[in-house]
């Protein structure tokens, strides 16, 4: 049953018992990373991509229309409403700017060019969701003194950190519900199999959370990160069917199958959701974050929608693309 989320002290549990990968396991990743001979980083430079941002001055036919950025990072226009998700436009998925996962391409849009935003949802504090540099550029911008922020309980308090005014943010625990844009939009933080923290000592200390966007005429799955469980079928029963399902396929591994779906979790999570409406891929396709080839979760996601007949809507980084019903998308851009 889905329900609010508890806690064992400080620290949030997941809706089901879940293994994280610690500190310990490094002896067991480290051989495989030294001896890794795939792809994880692009050999070739990808894009660059470019935003025409006078699109964003015609609103869609279709109602609904959305601009991935790249990884879990996008722009919904939803029958009105403009909602930015999991805004990092940070060179590195990193706590320093000198090391750690590095883009594999720049953002195809400055900041200071988004058109006017109606909402900031944030899903979880990881730093390929959650970039400091990105928030403190948007909380500076006048066009977002308006904006509503928000996110799961306890991140609150890192956008706060990074400039967001308190009396705009918004801390959601699951199956509770806000109304952005005079009631236009309902934000509903549901449950997902995850872990939080921006370090090794703050774990679990905040919530994570997938998102359901409901609007007058459009329902929107966004996942953002979890693993494979049960109460996917729960979340479809309750909130779906959608229109469009958004499910992480990158940086999986053996080692994370509990917090994270791949291209066949994500397959079995949108079956379990209802399997209606189309399945956009994300969190993929920026960042080295596993040992698999930086192509591999595109491809094998390609192989797996075919052997289940899932009509995907994977578009290319930067394009407002309308969202049609029935109408699938395969761009070939990461070729």
């Amino acid at each position: 049953m889905l329900q609010q989320a508890k806690k064992a002290g400080r620290r949030f549990l997941n809706p089901v018992p879940t293994t994280v990968v610690e500190l310990g396991m490094i002896f067991k990743l480290l051989p495989r990373y030294l001896t890794n001979k795939a792809e994880t980083f692009p050999a070739r430079p990808v894009g660059p991509f470019t935003t025409e941002i006078a699109m964003y001055s015609v609103a869609p036919a279709s109602g609904l229309r959305v601009t991935w950025i790249g990884h879990s990072s996008l722009l919904v226009e939803i029958d009105g409403v403009r909602v930015l998700i999991d805004p990092v436009w940070d060179e590195r998925a990193s706590p320093l700017r000198w090391i750690g996962p590095k883009r594999f391409f720049a953002a195809p849009l400055r900041l200071e060019d988004l058109p006017s935003v109606d909402a900031v949802l944030v899903s979880h504090d990881h730093y390929d969701h959650l970039g400091k540099a990105t928030i403190q550029r948007l909380a500076a911008l006048p066009s977002m003194q308006q904006t509503q922020w928000v996110t799961s309980l306890g991140v609150g308090a890192s956008l706060q950190s990074f400039g967001v005014s308190p009396g705009r943010i918004v801390e959601l625990d699951w199956t509770h519900s806000v109304s952005v844009a005079n009631g236009a939009l309902a934000m509903t933080a549901v449950p997902s199999r995850h872990f939080s923290g921006r370090s090794i000592f703050n774990r679990f200390h905040t919530l994570w959370s997938s998102f359901v966007l409901k609007s007058a005429h459009h329902t929107v799955f966004f996942g953002a990160d979890s693993g494979w469980w049960q109460g996917f079928a729960e979340i479809g029963a309750k909130y779906g069917p959608f229109d469009l399902t958004m499910l992480e396929i990158g940086a999986f591994d053996a080692m994370a199958n509990m917090i994270h779906l791949g291209p066949d979790g994500a397959a079995r999570a949108f079956e379990a959701l209802g399997g209606k409406g189309l399945m956009m891929p994300i969190h993929w396709g920026l960042f080295d974050l596993a040992l698999h080839d930086w192509r591999q979760p595109i491809e094998r996601m390609l192989e797996v929608a075919d052997e289940k007949g899932i009509a995907l809507w994977s578009p290319e980084p930067g394009r407002p693309t309308e969202v049609v019903e029935g109408v699938e998308l395969r761009s070939d851009w990461w070729r």
